[in-house]
C-alpha cells in the first residue's frame, strides 16, 4: 500500500470533518458525550461484520469508526485537550515504546514473550495494577478473557488445559451443591465460577469465547426462524405448538443445515 494515497485519504476525511463541523448543524451540536454511544454501536456493527467475515462490512465500519476518531480528535483541540497530531504521535511513541525488540536491542523467543515485556512495560510507565488497561464497561465474557491474558502475562497461568478441565469440573460439581441447598445467591456464585473457568478453557483452546457465543447466537436465531416459516407454512404459530412438535421441526432442521 503506497503512503501518500493513504495520507491523502487521511487528510480528505480531516477536511471533510473540520467543513461539517463548521457547515453542518448536526455536526456542530455534538460533544464527546452524544458520540459515545454512537461509537460503541459502530464498534459492536464492527464485531458483527468480523464474525459473519463480512469483507466488505469490515471496509465500511473502518471507516466509520476511523470518522469517530477524527471527530473526537477535533472536539478534543476545540476544548484546548489536544490535537489529532498529538494523538497520532502519542500512540507511535507508544508502540516503538512497547516493542524494544524492533526498535531496540531487546531479542525476544516468541508472540508469548512479547505479550509479557508488553506488561512489564506497562508497569514501569507507572501502572499499578496488570489489569490497569480492562475497560470496566467491557462486556463480562470478553472481560473476562481479558483479565486471564492479563494474569497470564505475569506468570499466574495453569500449565495445560486438562489442568483447566479438572478446575471446570470442580466448579461445576460446586454449582450441583449450590443446586442442592436452594441457595439463590450461592447458585449465581458457582455460575459465575463455572462460566469464568469455560472461558479460561477456551482460551487454551485458542477460542474465542465470545466469537463462539455469538455464532452459536445467530445459528439458534437462524434455526429458529426457519422453524417460526415452517410452522407458518402448516398454518400454525409456535404458541399453538406442544413443544414435541416444535422439536421434531427442530431436528428436521438441523438435519438439512448442517451448515447453520
Amino acid at each position: 500500500m503506497e503512503k501518500e494515497p493513504v495520507a491523502l485519504a487521511f487528510m480528505r476525511l480531516v477536511n471533510i470533518m473540520d467543513d461539517l463541523r463548521v457547515k453542518c448543524p448536526w455536526d456542530r451540536k455534538q460533544t464527546e458525550q452524544t458520540l459515545r454511544q454512537m461509537t460503541i454501536e459502530e464498534t459492536y456493527e464492527l464485531a458483527d461484520a468480523i464474525t459473519d467475515k463480512d469483507w466488505k462490512g469490515i471496509k465500511e465500519e473502518i471507516g466509520d469508526l476511523m470518522l469517530h476518531m477524527v471527530f473526537y480528535a477535533r472536539i478534543g483541540a476545540e476544548q484546548n485537550q489536544f490535537t489529532l497530531e498529538e494523538a497520532l504521535n502519542g500512540i507511535c511513541e507508544k508502540l516503538i515504546s512497547r516493542h524494544p525488540h524492533i526498535y531496540g536491542d531487546i531479542t525476544v523467543k516468541d508472540e508469548e514473550e512479547v505479550k509479557q515485556n508488553w506488561e512489564k512495560l506497562k508497569l514501569k510507565e507507572g501502572k499499578k495494577s496488570v489489569f490497569s488497561g480492562v475497560p470496566v464497561s467491557l462486556p463480562a465474557v470478553v472481560k473476562a478473557t481479558r483479565i486471564q491474558e492479563k494474569a497470564k502475562q505475569v506468570g499466574f497461568e495453569w500449565d495445560n488445559k486438562e489442568q483447566v478441565w479438572e478446575k471446570v469440573e470442580e466448579e461445576t460439581a460446586e454449582l450441583k451443591e449450590a443446586l442442592a441447598l436452594d441457595d439463590q445467591g450461592k447458585m449465581e456464585e458457582e455460575f459465575g465460577d463455572l462460566l469464568f473457568s469455560l472461558i479460561n478453557y477456551a482460551r487454551f483452546l485458542r477460542i474465542d469465547a465470545e466469537n463462539a457465543l455469538e455464532r452459536t447466537n445467530k445459528k439458534f436465531m437462524a434455526r429458529f426462524t426457519k422453524m417460526e416459516a415452517i410452522a407458518m407454512e402448516q398454518g400454525k404459530s409456535l404458541n399453538e405448538m406442544s413443544l414435541a412438535e416444535m422439536d421434531a421441526i427442530w431436528d428436521l432442521i438441523k438435519k438439512q443445515n448442517r451448515g447453520i
